[in-house]
């Protein structure tokens, strides 16, 4: 990612050197963010237990942020986020709570044929019986889905005043 704004600063993780110092984790960096105040803040990718961190980081008020993490469609994303939650000790019921009030839209992003990244999917989170489902408003093969109004409802909602 590179937006274009001036203030805009870069956390990178790193691995230990071969002495095995020198380690900085996701987790690490997404605490340090916080202490920055941002207005926003980004996860190029969750893999473990900075999840929790995550979440936690989008909880607090912030204007907006995004992460990324691997699922094979929007659907399988809470399914994913409780395995990596797990890594961070959150039980299901806290990590499907912190969920529904941090994300709002899921992008699911393939490689089509040619092997270019392409927007395959949207899908906005719903909670029911207190557990997080996707459900798809979008499909790049299908077009709009019934469900395209409650993703309306949300874009209007976020319009500045």
């Amino acid at each position: 990612l590179a937006p274009p704004h001036p203030h805009l600063v870069r956390l990178v993780a790193r691995c230990a050197n071969v002495e095995g110092v020198g380690e900085i984790t996701v987790r690490q960096l997404v605490r340090q963010a916080l202490r920055m105040r941002p207005d926003r803040i980004v996860v190029g990718e969750v893999r473990g237990a900075e999840v929790v961190d995550l979440l936690a980081a989008l909880n607090t008020g912030h204007d907006g942020g995004a992460g990324t993490v691997h699922a094979n469609n929007p659907g399988e994303v809470p399914a994913r986020l409780e395995a990596l939650g797990a890594l961070g000790s959150l039980d299901r019921d806290a990590l499907h709570s912190q969920l529904a009030a941090a994300f709002q839209v899921l992008l699911h992003v393939a490689r089509d044929r040619a092997g270019r990244r392409r927007l395959n999917e949207i899908a906005v989170l719903r909670q029911a019986a207190g557990r997080v489902g996707a459900v798809t408003v979008w499909h790049a093969d299908r077009g709009l889905t019934d469900e395209v109004t409650g993703f309306r409802v949300l874009l209007e909602s976020r319009k500045p005043t």
